[in-house]
């Protein structure tokens, strides 16, 4: 946001204040727009000082508060790719991102199933929404395993005669 894009943003806040009766959806998108404004000239000065290093960045990145505020912002240093990744892989589990549609629904894929299978899903799910909230779904595919033995394998003979 421009710095007279700012400053008529606090303007406007001021009179809707001072009217009494605010459109209160109006009031939070110009306070928001003006807060990640803020967030974005921080960033931009820190790295201009050279004071946003890899371990800064990626500190701030880590910490839940300040991930939120970057995301909300679209300033968060990671692509959703990345943060569902390191998700997945901090989850445990076999699970992996197959890709994240345009729409942002993330598809992963599953391997195996059973009887822990959908304490798995949750769990994933979880971790994922924890770490891309800026999705819009997460569809996890399961595909089916493969027994060892046939179970036709068990009525055969050797021979071939039952």
């Amino acid at each position: 946001m421009p710095d007279q894009d700012w400053r008529a943003a606090g303007e406007r806040i001021d009179a809707l204040l001072a009217t009494g009766g605010p459109d209160r959806e109006e009031l939070v998108r110009l306070l928001t727009g003006l807060y990640g404004a803020g967030l974005r000239r921080l960033l931009e000065l820190l790295h201009a000082h050279g004071a946003l290093t890899d371990p800064v960045l990626t500190a701030l990145a880590a910490d839940d508060l300040v991930a939120s505020l970057l995301l909300v912002h679209d300033l968060h240093p990671d692509s959703v790719q990345t943060r569902i990744e390191r998700a997945l892989a901090e989850a445990g589990g076999e699970v992996r991102l197959i890709e994240v549609t345009a729409d942002g629904v993330a598809r992963l894929r599953a391997t195996g199933g059973g009887c822990g299978a959908a304490a798995r899903d949750e769990r994933i799910r979880a971790a994922v929404e924890v770490a891309a909230p800026d999705l819009t779904g997460i569809e996890i595919e399961t595909g089916s395993a493969v027994p060892l033995i046939p179970v036709s394998a068990l009525f055969d003979r050797p021979g071939g005669t039952p």
